[in-house]
């Protein structure tokens, strides 16, 4: 599973186990592999068939302070607005590793493809993926 990825397989690891909290009015964990029946809800309420769990937080897995995190995902969300995508605020945790929660935003309708280019761009190893079954997918990128 993952055979052609430069990352190390403990982040990989830690990647999956981590939980994908969608804050807001419709809360959800997201776990990847997992159907999520309140994700299925969120699609059909935004009308939408897929989403994307995205930071811009501590690229390549290399923690940054507090301030450089927080104008990185300010950037993110800048650059959604301008694109015209909605989104609502969430936070990737781990929940046994002690890595600090990082800010993340689940991008509503927005393709694969697109999903794939905003992780790249803001130097991210993975995003979570969710497609019309509802059943979040790790997506490395690198």
């Amino acid at each position: 599973m993952f055979p052609d990825s430069n990352i190390p397989r403990e982040t990989i690891d830690a990647y999956l186990e981590t939980h994908y909290e969608v804050l807001g009015d419709a809360p959800a964990t997201l776990r990847p592999g997992e159907f999520n029946a309140a994700l299925r809800a969120l699609h059909e309420a935004r009308h939408v068939a897929c989403s994307a769990f995205i930071t811009a937080c501590n690229p390549l897995s290399e923690g940054l302070d507090s301030e450089t995190n927080a104008a990185r995902q300010a950037a993110l969300a800048r650059e959604l607005d301008a694109l015209g995508f909605a989104y609502v605020e969430g936070i990737g945790q781990h929940p046994s590793n002690h890595w600090p929660g990082e800010a993340s935003l689940l991008v509503l309708g927005i393709t694969l493809d697109a999903a794939k280019a905003l992780g790249d761009k803001h130097q991210q190893n993975a995003i979570i993926w969710c497609g019309a079954d509802a059943v979040p997918q790790l997506i490395l990128l690198r």
